[in-house]
């Protein structure tokens, strides 16, 4: 019998759980050569900003063991080319779209928000706090809870009540526990982690970064134990809040280890650039990996880590009465 894969992003419903990650499916257009967009729970987009960006010079990317650095620099052509060409395209072919929005100050986050308000085909929004604040020294949103929880509340009053608001927050902080708390705390409906941790790498033959930016975001297998670790402890202190896993996922194994922490969604990134059908192979070994272990449920096996050794799982209204 078929695993019941449906997964909740607040009250939105996904038919699976399994979604691209930020910037790594390009506009749609290109993974659509290869598998139909409409069977994966969501596709999101590339950090939008209100005005377009060239990006950060090339070289842009660079391979490491385990994992590659990048630092693109949110290229993109700004919220208004988006919507009358990458939205209304994806929303003509009934793709459930999370826009990932980018900014540099609260007020523009805002203002991203408010334009995006109307415009149809969106599933849910995701607030990418890695961008650095013009207003306090280029300091990340992300890494002072307070400006985090800031921009999270200007986002979900100005976005429609039914679309969800998520906060993707990073592992380079502190305290990840406290600043998903805020956001949450903020409005966030639900919370992605991980973001890419900073990294940097350089070419011993040229003798300079490898990278045009110098440090860059660290994505892939790498990162997985970062991405496992904030989200179950994320998870145990607010085990009511949905959660999109992504870090290092390239197999069902690894999806799966995702749900076990807590995650009710995961997101790949980095095994799309060499496998363009990641996304349905992953979810295809996670359906498997659910029945031989006897799952009806996605949902039952969300979190079940925690749970003492013969322990059956949470349902949702437990769930959300132990985060109150």
């Amino acid at each position: 019998m078929a695993v019941d894969l449906r997964s909740y992003l607040g009250h939105v419903e996904l038919p699976n759980p399994v979604l691209t990650a930020s910037g790594c499916g390009g506009t749609g257009r290109e993974l659509a050569q290869f598998f139909d967009v409409t069977r994966i729970g969501a596709f999101v987009t590339r950090s939008i900003t209100m005005a377009p960006r060239a990006g950060r010079p090339t070289p842009r990317m660079a391979e490491t063991p385990s994992g590659m650095l990048s630092a693109v620099g949110l290229q993109g052509p700004g919220v208004e080319v988006f919507a009358e060409r990458e939205l209304s395209w994806l929303a003509q072919r009934g793709v459930r779209t999370i826009v990932s929005i980018g900014g540099g100050s609260v007020a523009e986050y805002t203002a991203l928000a408010r334009r995006l308000a109307d415009a149809p085909g969106i599933t849910a929004v995701e607030v990418n706090l890695s961008c650095p604040n013009v207003e306090d020294r280029g300091r990340v949103f992300a890494r002072d809870g307070s400006a985090a929880a800031e921009v999270v509340a200007s986002v979900r009053a100005a976005t429609r009540y039914d679309v969800p608001v998520i906060a993707k927050l990073a592992p380079d902080v502190a305290d990840v526990v406290s600043l998903a708390r805020l956001c949450v705390d903020g409005g966030a409906d639900a919370l992605s982690m991980i973001n890419a941790p900073l990294g940097m790498s350089v070419d011993v033959d040229t003798m300079r970064p490898s990278l045009a930016a110098g440090t860059g975001g660290l994505s892939g297998p790498a990162i997985k134990p970062l991405a496992v670790r904030c989200v179950w402890q994320v998870h145990a202190a607010l085990p009511g809040v949905p959660i999109v896993g992504m870090g290092g996922v390239m197999t069902g194994r690894d999806a799966l280890e995702l749900v076990l922490a807590g995650a009710c969604a995961v997101a790949v990134g980095t095994a799309l650039f060499h496998d363009p059908h990641a996304c349905q192979r992953i979810l295809r070994e996670l359906e498997e990996l659910l029945q031989a272990r006897g799952f009806d449920r996605l949902a039952d096996a969300v979190g079940l880590a925690h749970r003492p050794a013969g322990a059956g799982p949470r349902n949702r209204i437990e769930l959300e009465e132990s985060s109150l």
